[in-house]
């Protein structure tokens, strides 16, 4: 939780250069989040409406959900002839490590493409980092009327127990996850691992979420229940094997 974080800056390597697959999966969801809104706003009039981003990460991705949101809140005051939401808090949350600069330098520009397009002051639109995990709590109770988070919640909030790098005996020896020689303590473990995670998320948000309020998930899955699928498992496998033939 202290150190790991997507590569800073936006160089080649940078994340900010690299994320177009996110990408894409924002806008594979963008009709499921505005769907979303648009039920929430339905039967509420909205003073100060919270939007949370958990996994925002850093680079041109970070801010385009906000943005469609925005849009969508927008255009249904258009629809309807009247302001549904006065103002956005928006939040935006990663791991203490995340490259928060990179994201607060790229707001002014976004606060003019707020006006510009949207008609909407600085003063409409409240902008914050949230640096933590959000396998707990990050916000006060009753804070938020929207979470959105994509491509996050697939990573764990630690090693599974039992298969760290100085456990006594190595269910996993020379793999990063579960691949075919995986012994079944190993499926276990991780499946208890993501239990026990995605739980904690569930009741953390529980508390943060105002009743009504919406979440829009998006996270990496398989079409097999047999874990050591290609589809799932081959980059890991691939760089096993380049990690132990560097250690050799």
């Amino acid at each position: 939780m202290q150190v790991l974080h997507m590569n800073k800056g936006n160089g080649d390597t940078s994340y900010a250069k690299n994320s177009t697959v996110q990408s894409k999966i924002i806008s594979v969801g963008k009709p499921i989040m505005k769907e979303a809104v648009l039920e929430m706003l339905c039967n509420n009039v909205i003073e100060s409406m919270g939007i949370a981003d958990l996994g925002c990460s850093s680079g041109p991705n970070s801010l385009s959900v906000i943005s469609e949101i925005m849009d969508t809140v927008e255009a249904a005051n258009r629809l309807l002839g009247r302001r549904l939401v006065s103002e956005f808090r928006v939040f935006l949350n990663d791991l203490y490590s995340n490259d928060f600069n990179n994201i607060f330098m790229s707001l002014p520009a976004f606060y003019d493409r707020l006006k510009e397009e949207k008609g909407l002051e600085f003063e409409s639109c409240f902008i914050l980092g949230a640096p933590g995990s959000f396998y707990g709590r990050l916000f006060p109770t009753n804070s938020l009327h929207v979470v959105h988070s994509s491509s996050s919640l697939h990573w764990l909030s630690q090693v599974p127990a039992g298969l760290e790098s100085n456990a006594l005996k190595r269910l996993n020896k020379g793999k990063l996850y579960i691949s075919k020689s995986s012994p079944q303590s190993v499926v276990d473990a991780y499946l208890l691992q993501f239990r026990n995670d995605f739980s904690l998320f569930i009741k953390s948000r529980s508390r943060e979420l105002v009743a009504g309020g919406r979440m829009v998930l998006s996270f990496m899955g398989r079409s097999s229940t047999d874990p050591t699928t290609e589809n799932s498992c081959y980059q890991w496998e691939l760089l096993a094997q380049a990690i132990m033939s560097l250690a050799r």
